[in-house]
């Protein structure tokens, strides 16, 4: 029988590019996300091109009895999970004095416990059978923060220490349950069109800029391979080095380039929509208005097969860049 993967996030974005790279395999996939039409156009699309079974729940991930409740449907109709992802997220553009207590609660809710909470479904059946594989998105802004993101940098970070007191917890344990984050660069997503925007400008990734299937492709491998972590793309790498030699020379540096890599030149419309307390409807899917920008391939592989050959070569490179850095700053 074909594995069964759950996917959270999956109606659009990187979700949707990961149950196509999990379906395209031959995997059994159940697709979470909160719009209910581009789920099930996603789930049909994917039983009707590869033939397999794709079960479409809808799910506010913040809702711990909704993603229980969703776990359960999955083992119902599908069977034993054998994977979960966990990628749904929600965030908001905007400097810290410009957003809201009850935006940054719903924005940590969806981000982070969004991710605690799919952890703690799968491990609950994954410990039974004493097997499975969780995999958590992180990002290279758990590691390096920027202006106007406090919201998903906290959340991010937040992540990255839950997985690591959860995998302590597995190995205390002695459970044959592998638990992997992936660490992503900047993505082409719709989440540049439909995320909360408190700036008067449309937002942009921060180049170079990749394909959601760059990432799909990094999420499957971290699936089917035994890895603590995967950096997907050279600046995921870079941004990760980089903070470990000198964060203070990048907290100024961002505090200019922060702003202008991340925001375009086009006016925000005055009727832009916004996902972070309800879902914007539409045809969706994984990529958004960047194609043109974006790159199809990564050395994300590379790297995490050759993470100690080539360690010790990327942090002399970042070393280089820092004093670029330091040389721009004093100019």
């Amino acid at each position: 029988m074909p594995q069964i993967v759950v996917i959270t996030g999956a109606g659009a974005g990187v979700g949707r590019a990961v149950a196509e790279e999990f379906a395209n395999h031959g995997w059994s996939v159940a697709l979470l996300s909160r719009d209910v039409a581009r789920l099930k156009t996603a789930a049909a699309e994917l039983a009707e091109r590869y033939g397999v079974r794709a079960l479409a729940i809808p799910t506010d991930v913040a809702d711990a009895t909704a993603v229980e409740a969703a776990a359960d449907e999955v083992e119902r109709e599908l069977g034993p999970i054998h994977t979960w992802v966990n990628v749904a997220m929600a965030t908001v553009f905007g400097a810290v004095s410009e957003v809201s207590a009850a935006e940054v609660e719903r924005g940590t809710r969806v981000t982070y416990l969004g991710q605690a909470h799919g952890m703690m479904s799968a491990l609950k059946r994954m410990r039974t059978r004493n097997r499975g594989v969780i995999v958590n998105i992180g990002s290279a802004l758990a590691y390096r923060s920027v202006p106007l993101q406090a919201i998903y940098c906290g959340a991010k970070a937040a992540i990255r220490g839950f997985t690591d007191s959860l995998r302590s917890e597995i190995i205390h344990d002695n459970l044959d349950v592998q638990l992997t984050i992936v660490d992503l660069p900047a993505v082409n997503t719709p989440q540049f069109d439909w995320a909360m925007n408190k700036t008067d400008r449309r937002p942009q990734p921060v180049p170079p800029i990749y394909q959601p299937e760059v990432a799909a492709r990094a999420i499957y491998f971290a699936a089917t391979h035994k890895r603590r972590d995967v950096w997907v793309g050279w600046p995921t790498v870079k941004a990760i080095l980089a903070n470990m030699i000198a964060p203070g020379l990048l907290d100024r540096y961002l505090a200019t380039a922060g702003y202008s890599g991340q925001l375009t030149d086009e006016k925000k419309s005055a009727d832009a929509p916004a996902n972070l307390f309800k879902p914007v409807p539409g045809p969706y899917g994984a990529h958004g208005r960047f194609d043109a920008r974006a790159r199809n391939v990564s050395w994300e592989m590379f790297t995490n097969r050759h993470r100690a050959a080539v360690v010790v070569t990327l942090t002399l490179v970042a070393g280089a860049a820092l004093r670029g850095i330091t040389k721009r700053l004093a100019s």
